[in-house]
């Protein structure tokens, strides 16, 4: 009989190639969704859906029991929120109460994988070095804070747990980075300030394949998760403008503009309680001079080895958002 696997998160973006993944790997995938996310395009996989309360340990732990569930891979979070404390209860305290649960079945979880983020450890303020999984971790968002409070948390927990943090993650069906590809589509390359970056990606296949093949590895650890090179700030756009077979303008907006609009934006959405798309501290992430880490760990203990650079992982993307009458 298979061995089966939960995976949360499973109607996001990453959450699509880790069921995909999972099930090459000849799992019996059980995928926690949320009673009002949208599914349709997960009914081509033979999951099954379960649905989580992440305040109740006890009822987390039955569904863990009553599914005969092996394996976690727990990619459920919120990227977006209006306070600290929004996103500590989501990303940390729902991830510890899971692991919690998966401590209480006793020895029937064989693993859980944390997706995590390299926001948890924070960016370098020099250009010539790497993140390694010993920096001391200063992350500057209340996003990367709760990453890193989950991941302090479950280290307490009695159970064999790895983290993963990924860097900026693209591929099929995101929808984030997707947005710089659409606005390069259109001629316009547009950037904040004017001063030198080294920037880090990773596509979701890679990190869905690691998730995955982790599981079933006797190693435990936090590992950094790039696809193993750094870029320069225009790298990203130069190689899109390249596989489009496009020209766009360069241009550099002011910082002090650029915080207005986000405090400005951060303020409307304030008064309505909803989280804004940009706002001051997200700058702090955006501007940030180093995201180039160091993913040796990953290789040697997790036998990591991406398969896409920027350029293979932009085409495979670019050519999906063309086939399915995005771009």
């Amino acid at each position: 009989m298979s061995e089966s696997v939960l995976i949360t998160g499973a109607s996001g973006f990453l959450g699509y190639h880790l069921l995909k993944a999972a099930l090459e790997k000849n799992l019996n995938v059980y995928a926690a969704v949320r009673k009002n996310s949208q599914i349709d395009h997960l009914k081509e996989l033979p999951v099954k859906y379960v649905y989580l309360n992440y305040e109740n340990i006890h009822e987390l732990e039955k569904v863990l029991s009553n599914n005969s569930i092996d394996y976690i891979i727990h990619a459920a979070g919120v990227t977006k929120a209006v306070k600290q404390e929004d996103y500590n209860k989501i990303n940390a305290t729902y991830s510890v109460n899971l692991a919690k649960a998966a401590e209480m079945s006793g020895n029937r979880i064989k693993k859980m994988i944390f997706i995590s983020s390299l926001a948890a450890t924070g960016p370098l303020s020099s250009a010539n070095s790497f993140i390694t999984e010993e920096t001391n971790p200063s992350p500057v968002t209340a996003y990367g804070r709760s990453k890193l409070l989950a991941e302090t948390e479950l280290s307490k927990i009695n159970i064999p747990v790895s983290i993963l943090r990924p860097t900026a993650i693209y591929g099929p069906r995101d929808k984030d980075i997707f947005i710089i590809i659409k606005t390069l589509n259109k001629g316009l390359d547009p950037y904040m300030g004017n001063f030198l970056q080294e920037l880090s990606f990773v596509h979701a296949k890679d990190v869905a394949d690691v998730a995955v093949q982790s599981l079933f590895l006797n190693k435990v650890g936090t590992y950094n998760i790039s696809d193993g090179n750094s870029y320069s700030r225009y790298q990203f756009a130069d190689t899109t403008k390249k596989i489009l077979g496009k020209k766009a303008i360069r241009f550099h907006l002011p910082m002090p503009l650029i915080k207005l609009i986000a405090y400005l934006l951060e303020t409307a959405n304030g008064w309505v309680n909803k989280p804004a798309v940009i706002n001051r501290e997200k700058l702090l992430e955006l501007a940030a001079k180093n995201w180039a880490c160091d993913i040796s760990k990953a290789r040697n203990e997790l036998n990591f080895n991406p398969k896409y650079t920027l350029e293979s992982g932009l085409k495979d993307s670019i050519e999906w958002y063309q086939q399915n009458k995005l771009l």
